[in-house]
């Protein structure tokens, strides 16, 4: 199977969550060791935080003692913790160079211990909002190629991708919840078009096509619009009729 194959696989498992019922540490360990055939790594960590902000590995590609302790010593120093309180990926952390470790000796003199050279922290995140990081762990002083770099985000993705799909349906049904803010949302939208229609004195059809011009003109969601138009927070002679 070549690389680009075991990648689509890897997606495909991930929207198999979707819609499926599925145990969700299954999922990452096994996400984990795709990992370290997709990019030549020794081991890969998948780290979520806590209420407090603390970080915790949720799985591995492996279960040794070395790995699980390098994880569990960034609660509070370390490339994961750096990573996650900026959301910026670290990528080719030379283990042996002090200025790329300066902000955290004592995990980097432990991976070196463990046998490692070189590491990697990549945020778990969906906009702004930052879920966990992947770690990963290299035997080789290799830095990633740009190619390795875009596997290595993709597969980050799809494990945030998971866990946020996981969340949803621990807190609730998803179908109801997708089918209720969606009902919200359409209400919001006929609210703003009645409003702008009034104000116009036209039909709701032109009214809503003035809404889509401006969301799309400023880069808005036509939700976001609609409600603002319905809390005044946009002057509707500021809309242009179409």
């Amino acid at each position: 199977m070549t690389r680009e194959e075991r990648l689509l696989s890897a997606v495909i498992d991930a929207v198999d969550t979707l819609v499926d019922d599925y145990d969700l540490i299954d999922f990452l360990q096994t996400l984990c060791h795709r990992c370290t055939e997709l990019l030549d790594v020794a081991a890969v960590g998948v780290m979520l935080v806590d209420q407090g902000g603390k970080l915790h590995v949720i799985a591995a590609s492996d279960e040794h003692t070395r790995l699980l302790e390098l994880f569990s010593i960034q609660h509070d120093e370390g490339p994961c913790v750096e990573t996650y309180r900026d959301g910026t990926a670290r990528l080719d952390i030379d283990l042996d160079e002090p200025d790329r470790t300066a902000g955290f000796p004592g995990f980097a003199e432990r991976a070196r211990h463990a046998g490692f050279a070189i590491t990697h922290a990549l945020p778990m995140r969906l906009r702004e909002r930052t879920v966990g990081v992947m770690n990963l762990f290299g035997t080789r002083r290799q830095p990633f190629t740009e190619t390795d770099s875009r596997v290595a985000h993709a597969l980050a993705d799809v494990a945030t991708i998971a866990i946020l799909q996981h969340r949803t349906l621990v807190h609730g049904n998803l179908e109801q919840a997708q089918l209720q803010a969606a009902l919200s949302s359409r209400i919001v939208i006929e609210q703003a078009k009645g409003i702008l229609a009034e104000h116009w004195q036209t039909g709701v059809d032109e009214a809503f096509e003035g809404l889509r011009r401006h969301a799309r003109a400023h880069k808005l969601g036509l939700t976001r619009l609609s409600r603002q138009v319905v809390a005044g927070e946009i002057d509707s002679t500021d809309i242009q009729h179409p």
